[in-house]
């Protein structure tokens, strides 16, 4: 008697289903590739991510808000108490009353522009920026970019607006269009490279409250240091601080300086950038020296 042959195990049946979308292009097995293209990121990708970062922290809409505030706020007053005054203005130009709002709004850009780049290194979201970004120039450019031309929108807009509202306050009152010019778009260049000023020494100090101090020096310092030189001898320095100082600076922006010499014009700007431009060096050759 034979033994009945044992029939073979059933073989089981895969459903079909698609292929690994690695396996159709020759991708070695067991290795994943994302679908998605992989290209190299460029300057707006950082600028983008710059964007995101300064428009979604609560720091650049406090200082910016209190900076049009103290902008329309101070602006106005000064426009009112001299419409109900006798309305003389002593040979002044009309749009040199918006010089107290933007001297005074301008230390809300210093602090936002400190703000920019040290609060990453306190918080350590400067590791992670250098992670998703390893060059740092590409960085600190974005960086820079992005604030000046946000800076550079809200003063003039808003410098603008307040110039409008006082030469309607104040009949009569009126301005060439070379002055306008100068206390709107001229006022907003040099507020944003004094903000751009301060990013750069923020890269420089890596500490907030340090930067923001020494901005504040830097403004305030020389003309109140000029007020108490009441030595002959002390005679030229004292009027070299006058001169030169920031508020005398964004003064003579507005055709009302302190003193007869001195800048005139648009030179303020032209100091301010060529000041700006050396810091900025410097906090270029400090970031791609220094570690994190």
């Amino acid at each position: 008697m034979t033994t009945p042959a044992t029939p073979p195990p059933p073989q089981a049946h895969q459903a079909p289903g698609p292929q690994h979308p690695q396996q159709d292009r020759g991708a070695p097995a067991g290795l994943y590739a994302s679908p998605i293209p992989v290209r190299t990121p460029g300057l707006g990708d950082a600028i983008a991510s710059e964007w995101t970062k300064i428009r979604s922290v609560r720091s650049t809409m406090w200082t910016l808000g209190v900076m049009v505030v103290l902008l329309v706020g101070i602006g106005l007053l000064t426009a009112f108490a001299v419409s109900v005054s006798d309305g003389n203005l002593n040979g002044a130009p009309v749009l040199s009353l918006g010089f107290f709002g933007v001297l005074l709004s301008s230390i809300c850009v210093i602090t936002l522009g400190v703000l920019t780049i040290a609060s990453e290194y306190g918080t350590g979201m400067i590791r992670t920026t250098l992670t998703a970004c390893p060059s740092r120039a590409r960085i600190l450019i974005a960086k820079s970019i992005v604030f000046f031309l946000l800076a550079f929108t809200i003063t003039t807009v808003t410098t603008g607006i307040v110039g409008v509202l006082q030469t309607a306050m104040l009949d009569g009152a009126t301005a060439d269009a070379a002055s306008w010019v100068r206390a709107t778009v001229g006022v907003g260049l040099y507020v944003a490279t004094l903000g751009l000023l301060s990013l750069a020494l923020g890269a420089l100090i890596r500490h907030s409250a340090g930067a923001i101090t020494i901005m504040i020096a830097v403004v305030l310092l020389p003309l109140v240091l000029a007020m108490f030189m009441f030595s002959a001898s002390l005679a030229d320095v004292q009027q070299a601080l006058f001169e030169y100082s920031i508020p005398n600076q964004l003064g003579a922006m507005y055709d009302a300086s302190v003193t007869t010499s001195g800048p005139v014009g648009w030179e303020p700007l032209w100091i301010i950038i060529g000041v700006t431009a050396v810091v900025m060096a410097g906090a270029f050759a400090a970031l791609d020296r220094r570690d994190v």
